[in-house]
């Protein structure tokens, strides 16, 4: 009996630890006084950037510009307070609309928030279990073709709006594109068209003229002032509340779970996914940033959960609003919570403003997106580097646009699997393929009193194995020169070229050199094509062998000492 009761103890301990660590603590706080007006004014700046993308998702989603801005201010402020990363700014998502409009379709806007709630307390489940660092491990193939039908399948969703057609109804959005386009060539209204296309233009050309300016929010302006002006007719999204609703289960139906499971698991799926890679992207863009995966799926958990009592639908982190944050100059959870009382007080004060905004123009805010979220160069050295990685781009790109976004997920990761599987198996027979001459174990060992580490990769190096040697290289410390040892590799694929790539900023980012040595020719072509690595070619720091790059190390090393800069 004492045993049961030292176990149940111990699980009690060890659960109170884990919670402990998913909720805020005193480093958040110390964050915040880094430098609050730094800060204030980066949230203000996401705020302008945020207000016509919340409005624009509210609409695409179904339920209305309110159910946008309520996310945006609900879900903006609890995922920032309790995330894992301190320049994450969450909200409604052009991804997720593509989730909700099958579910508005099939049960309604009361589907739709509690959807949202089964989802937030699949991703608390998720956070408590440990997941988050699993979800990072998502081929670069899937990301890339997922992303890409998704914009595909936002532009598609918009040609109603841009069109001026209304009252159309559906799941399959190619087929109200259709449908809309048909109806328009019976009875042509050019002007919405005009105010899409136009609004977009803006948008695409002004980010590149200007990037600092919010050219969405002065895009929207535009178009409204001369829909007002002129007289056009143009559907205008009509009055908003002064406000957000008083919280609400009025929309909870327990009865509804079994049905609606499968559409929460896709959409807490697709939170985290889009979570934790907005996350990275934030970890990149910054210095010394690391966030906390779990806690940031526990973030948007509870978002999630907070949202639909408020009205609003699904949240996740977004990668371009967090981005934004970043180049503000955003260093603490105050800037996110800043945009989402900035949205707030727009909602109290300008509502009736914001309601003569119209369809069409924020269906160009969409369209500018839409090209926006698509990396043509990423995707044609994606489909350049292997035949495997293009496959699997293409097969995920057409199941998300004539699928759904789940179907296209799965088969992209089922195909990768087999193709990784069957590059173990390939690489497990080649028995005979030589190996470097000579063990350098030793040698390696007596390296480490010269600050030189000598890393060798054995086997594959494809998406799965890729995220591990990444960790475990940006624990090396107390060195000043890595060599990379890259014969050994039997397999590389392009989301392993593109994790070795990151491992190789990171490394640099700490006043590490890196080296190469014994880059296979199939593997050098996956490098070369996807851009790895490209500065050390150039400064000549890659060796056909270990032996030659051990002596570059020290050369350079030498040449440090001597008090010249090396080459």
């Amino acid at each position: 009996m004492s045993r049961r009761w030292t176990t149940l103890a111990e699980l009690a301990r060890t659960g109170r630890s884990r919670a402990a660590a998913l909720l805020p603590g005193r480093a958040d706080w110390q964050a915040v006084r880094r430098d609050p007006r730094r800060d204030l004014i980066a949230g203000v700046t996401v705020a302008i950037v945020a207000l016509p993308l919340a409005l624009a998702f509210g609409v695409a989603s179904g339920l209305g510009a309110q159910a946008g801005l309520a996310t945006a201010v609900v879900a903006g402020t609890v995922a920032a307070i309790f995330g894992g990363s301190n320049l994450q700014v969450s909200g409604p998502t052009g991804a997720m609309t593509v989730v909700l409009v099958p579910v508005v379709a099939q049960f309604g806007s009361s589907g739709v928030l509690m959807v949202g709630l089964m989802a937030g307390v699949a991703l608390i489940a998720m956070a408590g279990a440990g997941l988050g660092r699993y979800v990072r491990y998502l081929p670069a193939p899937v990301i890339e073709g997922f992303t890409a039908g998704i914009a595909v399948v936002i532009a598609l969703q918009q040609v109603p709006s841009a069109l001026g057609i209304t009252g159309l109804h559906g799941e399959k959005v190619w087929a109200l594109a259709g449908e809309a386009v048909g109806r328009f060539v019976a009875d042509p209204n050019p002007a919405p068209l005009v105010v899409s296309l136009g609004v977009a233009a803006m948008i695409l050309v002004g980010a590149r003229w200007r990037p600092t300016v919010p050219f969405s929010l002065v895009a929207v302006v535009v178009a409204t002032l001369v829909a007002v002006l002129t007289s056009v007719d143009l559907a205008p999204l009509g009055d908003l509340p002064a406000g957000l609703p008083a919280p609400s289960l009025a929309f909870l139906d327990v009865g509804a779970i079994g049905t609606l499971a499968t559409a929460a698991v896709a959409v807490a799926a697709l939170a985290a996914l889009e979570s934790l890679l907005s996350a990275t992207v934030a970890d990149g863009m910054s210095v010394n940033e690391q966030h906390d995966p779990d806690r940031e799926l526990f973030g948007q958990g509870l978002a999630n959960i907070a949202a639909p009592l408020f009205g609003g639908i699904p949240a996740t982190a977004a990668i371009a609003r967090t981005a934004v944050n970043v180049r503000a100059g955003a260093s603490s959870r105050l800037a996110a919570v800043t945009h989402a009382v900035v949205l707030l007080v727009i909602v109290l004060v300008a509502s009736t403003w914001v309601g003569h905004i119209s369809l069409a123009a924020l269906a160009g805010v969409l369209f500018a997106t839409t090209v926006r979220m698509v990396e043509f160069a990423s995707l044609r050295a994606l489909a350049r580097a292997t035949r495997g990685d293009a496959l699997i781009l293409v097969l995920t790109f057409a199941a998300t646009v004539l699928i759904d976004l789940v179907t296209a997920v799965i088969i992209g990761i089922a195909v990768a699997a087999l193709l990784a599987l069957r590059a173990v198996a390939r690489s497990a027979r080649l028995e005979q393929v030589p190996l470097e001459v000579g063990d350098y174990s030793a040698e390696e060992h007596a390296l480490l009193s010269e600050h030189i580490v000598a890393y060798r990769f054995d086997g594959p190096l494809f998406f799965a194995a890729a995220h591990r040697f990444l960790l475990e290289l940006s624990e090396i410390a107390d060195v000043r020169v890595v060599v990379l040892r890259m014969s050994r590799v039997t397999t590389l694929d392009a989301t392993g070229a593109q994790v070795l790539g990151d491992a190789i900023t990171r490394l640099e980012k700490r006043g590490i050199t890196v080296l190469l040595s014994g880059i296979r020719p199939d593997h050098d072509t996956v490098m070369t094509t996807l851009g790895v690595g490209a500065h050390l070619y150039a400064d000549g720091r890659v060796y056909a062998d270990t032996p030659g790059a051990i002596e570059g190390a020290r050369t350079l090393l030498h040449t440090a000492r001597a008090g010249t800069a090396p080459t």
